[in-house]
Parts: structure tokens; sequence; C-alpha cells
């Protein structure tokens, strides 16, 4: 019904010069009183064009050429909306269809051969996922849904640093927690990992190796082992949402397969890096951003910039026709220098979409949760999950638009309510589950022959 609506305003943009390039957004009424689908595009350009919305509402139906088989009549409603009403028996044809093809309906073969890659989540392992790695966990693999549903083979790929200072430092946060949990008085730095699950690990390795990893470094042991337990319940938190990635691709392998290097010598021989302050710059400033950025420091580290070019520059060697990154808000100001990058080595940025969601805020008994991931004071995703459901919080995550801010209300995802979506969506489902039983129980024969006979409003809704 959507889809017939935009051609047939596609076709009207020829006619009236103020729909091109609009986009015109239909929504569902919430009664049949006011039709099938709405618009409120009238009044959306009443002040763009400086025109009454109820008479440019008059001139997109004046306009518009409808098939009196599918639309029975367009109305103009209160300051301009417009309310479409289709024909019974084509809605009919429409709910007949859906029961036929059951799961497949609105499949598409659109991009059948072309592939898709969505990265998404991306959290370093140093930590549990919280409700912000939720909100992109769910996000992303809802993104990733659809792309398949409308014909892309998809590739759902996790990217996780496992090469810089904050997995060193989780190494030997454990290493830490070890010495101390073998009796030994040792300080325990603010800035490192204070959760209970670095104890839980160090208690580990105490119990598979008691005190024999007193003289072990940080980097061996203790940093691959917390990598291990830390991935391992990463990656079991995501499948209770139903979440399986086909892809975890991390940093080091940047380094060892030689991409960081190469990546060095490209940007020097099309002379787009140089040395100031000890430090290596990249000409960011002629390439189209404000200023440049240094991407080795003087230390001769290098900065998450590096390795977050070179590991795009894989996503284009591994053949993706669409690439697509979903980022916290926190993202904004820095994506944008690794897509300079890219086009300035000759690659296709046309192919990368950047989707940026925003945060997400507790509320409960109508109060912010304060939380400091430094102080390990947060909600874990798990302990959502718990206190909730995986479907609700699927439901919450997707239930406004990425570019909010989502307030995240426990007490109502817990209500057995109608005030609570899911809940309501839970119990309509049930009921429409215990009549399609018995129907099959009775052996009655269900037939969408004559759909188009439900007349009133009642019985249509």
């Amino acid at each position: 019904m959507k889809n017939y609506l935009r051609n047939l305003f596609s076709n009207l943009s020829d006619k009236l010069d103020y729909l091109k390039n609009e986009e015109v957004i239909f929504n569902f009424s919430k009664t049949g009183e006011h039709g099938d689908l709405s618009t409120n595009i009238a009044m959306r350009l009443a002040k763009k064009i400086k025109k009454n919305p109820r008479i440019i509402a008059q001139e997109i139906i004046d306009n518009i050429e409808i098939d009196k088989a599918v639309l029975d009549k367009i109305e103009i409603a209160g300051n301009g909306f417009l309310n479409f009403y289709f024909q019974q028996i084509y809605v009919a044809k429409i709910i007949n269809d859906i029961h036929l093809k059951g799961r497949t309906y609105g499949r598409s073969n659109k991009y059948k051969g072309k592939k898709a890659q969505v990265e998404f989540v991306s959290a370093n392992p140093t930590g549990p996922l919280t409700v912000g790695h939720g909100r992109n966990a769910v996000l992303g693999d809802t993104i990733a849904g659809m792309l398949d549903f409308i014909g892309y083979n998809v590739s759902r790929e996790y990217y996780f640093n496992d090469a810089g200072r904050q997995m060193r430092v989780l190494g030997d946060s454990v290493r830490l927690r070890y010495f101390q949990l073998l009796g030994n008085h040792i300080e325990f730095p603010e800035d490192y990992y204070q959760g209970d699950y670095i104890k839980d690990i160090a208690q580990e390795l105490i119990n598979e190796y008691g005190d024999k990893l007193q003289n072990e470094d940080a980097e061996a042991i203790f940093k691959k082992k917390a990598e291990g337990v830390i991935f391992s319940d990463i990656k079991n938190t995501l499948s209770r949402l139903s979440i399986v990635m086909d892809e975890f691709y991390n940093e080091h392998s940047l380094y060892s397969e030689g991409r960081i290097d190469r990546l060095i010598n490209s940007f020097t021989e099309k002379n787009l890096i140089y040395e100031k302050d000890d430090a290596t710059w990249l000409k960011l400033s002629e390439i189209g951003n404000e200023q440049d950025k240094v991407i080795i420091k003087s230390t001769g580290e290098p900065t998450y910039r590096l390795p977050d070019i070179a590991y795009h520059i894989t996503k284009f060697e591994r053949g993706f026709d669409l690439i697509v990154d979903l980022f916290g808000s926190d993202h904004n100001a820095t994506y944008p220098d690794v897509l300079a990058a890219c086009k300035a080595m000759g690659y296709d940025i046309k192919k990368i979409k950047v989707l940026i969601h925003q945060f997400v805020t507790i509320l409960e008994k109508g109060e912010v949760v304060k939380m400091s991931t430094r102080k390990a004071n947060f909600i874990t995703l798990d302990e959502l999950i718990d206190q909730t459901s995986s479907d609700a919080v699927r439901y919450f995550f997707n239930m406004r638009s990425m570019a909010s801010h989502l307030n995240f209300d426990l007490d109502l995802a817990k209500k057995q309510s109608d005030e609570n979506p899911v809940f309501y969506l839970q119990y309509a489902h049930a009921r429409i589950s215990s009549i399609i039983r018995m129907v099959e129980e009775q052996n009655l024969v269900s037939n969408f022959d004559n759909l188009f006979m439900l007349n009133s409003i009642t019985e249509i809704d």
C-alpha cells in the first residue's frame, strides 16, 4: 500500500515542482475513520513554499491519478492531512497474499548476488557488554536482517582492538588481582578495570595454575585468559538476543599480516604523510578534512586511525558492494578521517554507509540510573535481559529512531499490562495462536476468499 502511494507521488512530482526531492512519509491511521494511510506532506511544505497547507493538499488531490480499483478516495483532514482510503477488495487481496506467502511476504531479490557487510557492536573485550552496546547490537542485527530480506548476501562482523593499551591494561588488571588473591599487598590503580569479573578471571587462573604464574608477563597468559573468558561471555550475551556474528576481525592481524606497514608505505608513495614533533601526520587537510591528524605518536605507537583505515581497506578488498558501519555518537568526529583516507587511497567510499545512534539512559522508578564504566558501576546487557526479557530488550532498542536518545524504562518493560508494548504484542500473539489451534483442532478450513465482504470499520479492524 505504501509502495503504491510512493509510486503515485513519484509521478506527481513531474506536475508539482515542490514535490521534487521531497521524501513523502506515509503512516498507518490509528482508526479506519481516518483512512488506511495518511501523510502530512502538505503541512511540511507549507512553510517552505509559503502556501496554505490545505491548498497544497487540494492541489495534490487535483493532480493525482488514482486507480479506482485500488484507492476509494482521498480526503483532506485538519490543517492539511491527506487521508487515503483503499478499496476493501484490494486490501483483502493483500491479506490473502500475506497468508499464502507467510514469512516470505515482502522478500525481494532486488540485490541478489550483491554482498553486504554490517559491522556492529565492535566492543573491545575488556568487560561485559553494557546497555549501550546492547542498542548497537540490536540495531545492527536488525539492519543486517533487513538487507538479507532484500536479497543481499549479508556478513555480520565484529571488529575488536586486541593490540592497544586497553588490552594491555586488562591483562595487567588480571595479573594484579591474581597477586592480591594470593595474599600479596598490591595497590590497584584507579584507572585499571575494577569489576568483579576481573577477580573472577584471576581466581580461575589460581584454580588452574595455583601460584605458578607469579613470574608471567601480563601480556602473555593473563591477557590471553581475560580476552578468552570475556569474549566467550560476549558471544553468549549476543546469543541470548538471537544475534550470531559471521566474522570476528581482530586488530592484531592487521599487524601480523603486514597490512599496517603496507598502508604506511602507500601513504608515503602518495605523499600523504609527513613528520612533525617526532610524530607521523596524515595530510587530511589536503583530502577534504579540516585538519591533519597524527597516525603514529612520538612514542612510535599508532593512533586508532591507522588500524581503522587499514581495517576498512580490507572491507574493500573483500569485495563488499555495501559496507555499513554502525557507531555510537561518540564516533561522530572520527569516522570522516577514515573515509577521507580511504578515498585518498582510491577506494569508492560511496559504498560505505555510516550510521550513528544516540546513547541509552536507564530509568527506574522514574529516576535516571547513574552509571560509570571506569568504576564498574553499570548495568550489563545480561542484567537488562534478566530483569526484562530478550524480546523486551530487542523491541525497546528498536522502538525509537537511532537518531534519538533512548530512555529505557525498566518498570515499563517489566509491566504485565497493555501499557507495555511488548506484553501487548505477546498477548495478541497468544490470542491469535489460540484461535489458530482451535481451527486446527476442529478441522475447520480457513478461507480468505470473502475478506472483501467485511465492510464496517469494526469488522475491518
